[in-house]
């Protein structure tokens, strides 16, 4: 079985499905079967950078990292606005005015904090059963509602003659190509995103993440473990709870615990070093959120 985290530094034009299917790929061709594999939270095939594919076991904690914080590095072109607010759209706006540097840092504590923004259409919001994106590109007229998101940090990176380079640490539902937007119409102009790249998803950061190439290598005989992370890699921020091994067989039939002198919140629980599930602890007892099938905890 193979469980566990692969960070992947995707390539600009490769989409998020594509690296799934790389990864499913590379683990059939080195005899390593056809585990679950899925993505910890959609990158832009014209964006780079963090992609968290989960396989196995570690599936089971995708939604968490879906939910979790990112941080994108993004540069923002003044003075052209596109219909999917980057570079792969067509003009719809123009404007000559090239906002400064100071007038760039003046405007950012706007979009620092609890804000509100209205996704782009060229996006994977369903409306009326359908993608927006599909909409959008058969012509059709697409209104999102706003949707409420945070932004926990916002500054300038560098600055040159009409664009700006930010570095945003943002909540799960941002929309950088809108927050862009947002930017340049506060500045009294108009601009688009010409470079995304994502730093961080959750836990996980490019010293963590590996290219394509070493992905593809693993399919040619690399050894796995040379790329993967353990699926604890991805319970980094939620404190670990040590099980008896009498403890664990409970857990893992679903058995509540109770009397565990712990405060209220969130675990994940362990037998040894195997994680065992993640668990909430309420007034002491503890219940099963998810749990985790590893053959080597004790039955």
């Amino acid at each position: 079985m193979v469980n566990g985290w692969i960070i992947l530094d995707k390539p600009h034009g490769l989409g998020s499905t594509q690296a799934v299917a790389a990864v499913k790929r590379n683990l059939r061709e080195a005899g390593l079967g056809k585990p679950r594999v899925g993505h910890g939270g959609t990158l832009d095939p014209l964006a780079t950078g963090i992609l968290p594919i989960a396989v196995g076991e570690a599936t089971k904690l995708a939604g968490r990292m879906l939910d979790a914080s990112k941080e994108y590095a993004f540069t923002v072109r003044f003075g052209e606005e596109t219909d999917s607010l980057d570079l792969e759209g067509k003009v719809i706006a123009q404007s000559d005015v090239r906002p400064t540097r100071a007038q760039i840092e003046a405007v950012l504590p706007r979009f620092t904090g609890p804000i509100e923004q209205v996704p782009p259409a060229y996006s994977a919001i369903k409306v009326d059963g359908a993608r927006a994106y599909d909409l959008a590109r058969a012509g059709e007229e697409v209104v999102l509602k706003p949707r409420a998101v945070t932004i926990h940090a916002l500054e300038i990176r560098s600055a040159a003659e009409g664009e700006v380079t930010l570095i945003a640490h943002v909540s799960k539902g941002t929309y950088i190509r809108s927050l862009a937007r947002d930017i340049a119409h506060a500045l009294g102009t108009v601009g688009h995103v010409t470079m995304l790249r994502r730093l961080r998803a959750g836990p996980f950061g490019l010293s963590q993440a590996i290219s394509l190439d070493k992905l593809n290598d693993v399919g040619k005989g690399a050894p796995l473990e040379h790329i993967l992370l353990p699926l604890e890699a991805g319970l980094v921020d939620i404190p670990a709870l040590d099980l008896t091994p009498e403890q664990a067989r409970a857990v893992r039939q679903g058995r509540v615990l109770d009397g565990l002198p712990h405060t209220d919140g969130l675990y994940w629980v362990r037998s040894g070093k195997v994680p065992v599930a993640l668990v909430e602890l309420s007034g002491s007892v503890l219940t099963v959120a998810r749990g985790f099938n590893f053959p080597d905890v004790a039955e």
